[in-house]
């Protein structure tokens, strides 16, 4: 008899973006004639930028003419996006080598792929507040995880601890969902960790384009050290509303090795092993996000998102919530008022005001009691959310 991965049993029920799907479907079957505003889910909300639509044209035209066409890409990506994102760190002071960069379909596609390089054996310390796959993942592949909390008097963004020694270190910045930001200083404490203790940092950086602190790393290779301990996945589909052609991309240096495995190596096997490339399309757009009228024009979307984030923030300054988050990321992390659980709070919101937030408790037991909204809706979803939002913080008196 077939035996399954057993570890499917230990997740969860249900996923936290099911949960909450399942509740607005309720509600909505209930409510037919209710105008719902989702400020949950961060899909963004802003069609792709002229530039992008333009390679992407580009590319299909191609297809239709015999010697133009393109079949299957290379597993690793192609070289023109390959060189595109390498030029883009170099431009930024960053020594990337053209084969250091690695070509996907999505962060989320990649944090869950990339783990095929690690010994199920091996530990998992996951920061939370956490982007939930990164704790299921590891689940099903059957790994012991180490939980680390953060909070407010941390900023969510806590220091190693010599008790918590781990050999996969996730770290998200800008956070989701907490929105914060580590500092430079902060990275270098846990780069020097992780090289003390042989343990590789599996950098989020989906968000880095948000990041308007110029102290503040996007990038942590920015960080000394950290090529020989660290792999960098990032997205293209909130930097540039990737999020419906799916693109992003893995940066692993090569003097990444550990027990005398190279890293970047095994991922170029991995990749040839498992993956026949991203389409020749999508790569096409890609490439237009790196070029200088593409990276202005990504610009303009972000700063629309950004503007949503104040009119949610001027609300809570107002009524003298703490938050994190909507300077440097598009996502804001907030306390629920008068002491509520967080799923308490989405059940009030609802059941209220109309409005769909995610509950801080799904993303760890240490976001119970807070609460994530996201900045990708419409302008005018938005405005028309914050009135509402503003209208229920009032009259339970906060």
């Amino acid at each position: 008899m077939t035996k399954p991965n057993m570890n499917y049993a230990n997740l969860k029920d249900s996923y936290l973006f099911f949960g909450i799907a399942q509740k607005v479907k309720k509600y909505s079957e209930e409510n037919p004639d209710k105008k719902i505003l989702r400020l949950g889910i961060g899909d963004v909300s802003l069609p792709l930028c002229k530039s992008v639509i333009s390679a992407l044209t580009e590319g299909v035209n191609d297809q239709a003419e015999k010697s133009s066409f393109h079949g299957y890409m290379p597993e690793c990506g192609a070289p023109f996006l390959r060189r595109a994102i390498a030029d883009f760190y170099r431009g930024r002071g960053i020594n990337v080598a053209d084969d250091e960069v690695f070509v996907s379909s999505g962060a989320s596609d990649e944090l869950g792929d990339i783990l095929d390089l690690f010994d199920k054996e091996n530990s998992a310390l996951v920061i939370e507040p956490a982007y939930p796959a990164y704790v299921d993942a590891n689940i099903i592949a059957g790994r012991k995880i180490i939980h680390l909390a953060s909070g407010i008097a941390d900023g969510f963004t806590p220091e190693p601890d010599e008790d918590r020694i781990s050999d996969i270190i996730y770290i998200c910045s800008p956070n989701n969902p907490t929105g914060a930001v580590f500092t430079r200083e902060k990275l270098k404490k846990w780069v020097d960790f992780a090289n003390k203790h042989g343990s590789v940092i599996l950098f989020d950086a989906a968000y880095e384009a948000f990041i308007e602190d110029e102290s503040v790393p996007h990038s942590i290779f920015e960080i000394d050290g950290a090529e020989t301990c660290a792999i960098e996945i990032c997205s293209l589909s909130k930097t540039a509303g990737f999020t419906g052609t799916r693109l992003g991309y893995t940066v692993i240096p090569k003097a990444l090795i550990r027990c005398g495995m190279n890293f970047n190596a095994m991922w170029v096997r991995n990749r040839t092993t498992k993956t026949n490339g991203v389409s020749y399309i999508i790569q096409k757009g890609g490439a237009a996000v790196f070029t200088e009228q593409g990276r202005k024009e990504i610009k303009e979307n972000i700063a629309y998102y950004k503007e949503n984030a104040k009119i949610l923030m001027r609300v809570l300054d107002g009524c003298g919530i703490e938050y994190t988050g909507g300077v440097n990321a598009p996502y804001i992390w907030f306390k629920c008022p008068n002491g509520m659980g967080s799923w308490e709070f989405f059940d009030l919101l609802l059941e209220k005001i109309r409005v769909v937030g995610t509950p801080g408790e799904g993303f760890g037991s240490c976001g119970d009691g807070y609460f994530r909204f996201s900045t990708f809706g419409s302008r005018e979803d938005t405005l028309e959310a914050a009135e509402r939002l503003q209208g229920l913080l009032n009259s339970i008196k906060v």
